[in-house]
């Protein structure tokens, strides 16, 4: 897969995904947000990927936010529009079935931070920055930050950041659970590539079905959601994988997995 905005590389059953705008710290703009589209299209509906890996070419940003260039000829009709197409894109992201992994090399500003949200988890460098500064600009969040950061972290430590712009380090995202791990930056991408492989040597339908669960569950009252866990694990009783696993299990043996 060949774009202008992104790299796209896979090995084995993990895919990286790199943002590739180094001039402007990987800013989005309208060719970002088709382009990360596209790859996730085609990622989700490849079944050898297993695990996607996200992040920002170089050390000085995963993504800074959006491209104010561009931001700042939208008027009201346009800025709505502009908002519910980075939300389609994140969204596709959040749900492409498949766990994504970011990797927060640097500044996570802005849209930058909402990329990150909308992923599976986040894995951040000790040089990383994070934050929602759009009331500097008169704004708020508009590609799903102002949703999902309050589900993440809470509402009074989302309101914070949302109402201040402030710009936290790593060490406080990782204190309010912004992000999971804190990592010196040489060993970022080998720790994200060390949790995707962890999750590739799990069951195929097992991983898929814990997303499901989880992402679909989320807003439902919790009688909902309990019935929802249990359709999904009597479907997995029914597959081969499961028969596998509480076979190499009983037999002490690595299973081997064929997704089915």
């Amino acid at each position: 897969m060949v774009y202008e905005t992104l790299l796209c590389e896979v090995d084995g059953q993990v895919a990286t995904v790199t943002l590739n705008r180094s001039k402007v710290l990987h800013a989005l703009n309208t060719q970002v947000f088709m382009e990360l589209e596209q790859a996730f299209a085609k990622l989700a509906a490849d079944p050898t990927i297993r695990a996607i890996l996200l992040t920002g070419a170089g050390e000085k940003a995963f993504a800074a936010g959006a491209d104010i260039t561009e931001l700042a000829q939208v008027d009201a009709t346009e800025g709505e529009r502009l908002a519910l197409r980075g939300q389609a894109v994140f969204r596709t992201i959040a749900t492409c079935g498949k766990p994504v992994i970011a990797l927060i090399n640097g500044f996570a500003l802005g849209g930058g931070c909402e990329l990150a949200l909308a992923c599976t988890f986040r894995i951040a460098s000790e040089t990383a920055r994070l934050g929602q500064p759009e009331v500097k600009l008169g704004l708020l969040p508009g590609y799903g930050g102002s949703q999902r950061l309050p589900r993440l972290v809470g509402r009074a430590a989302a309101l914070k950041l949302l109402l201040t712009g402030e710009i936290i380090g790593a060490a406080e995202a990782l204190r309010i659970g912004l992000v999971d791990e804190v990592v010196r930056p040489g060993d970022l991408l080998a720790r994200g590539n060390a949790i995707a492989q962890a999750i590739v040597a799990m069951s195929p339908l097992g991983v898929v079905g814990c997303l499901e669960a989880v992402e679909r569950g989320a807003d439902l009252p919790l009688d909902e959601a309990l019935a929802l866990e249990a359709a999904i694990f009597g479907r997995l009783c029914g597959t081969a994988d499961k028969r596998e696993g509480t076979a190499a299990f009983l037999e002490k043996r690595t299973p081997v997995w064929t997704g089915r």
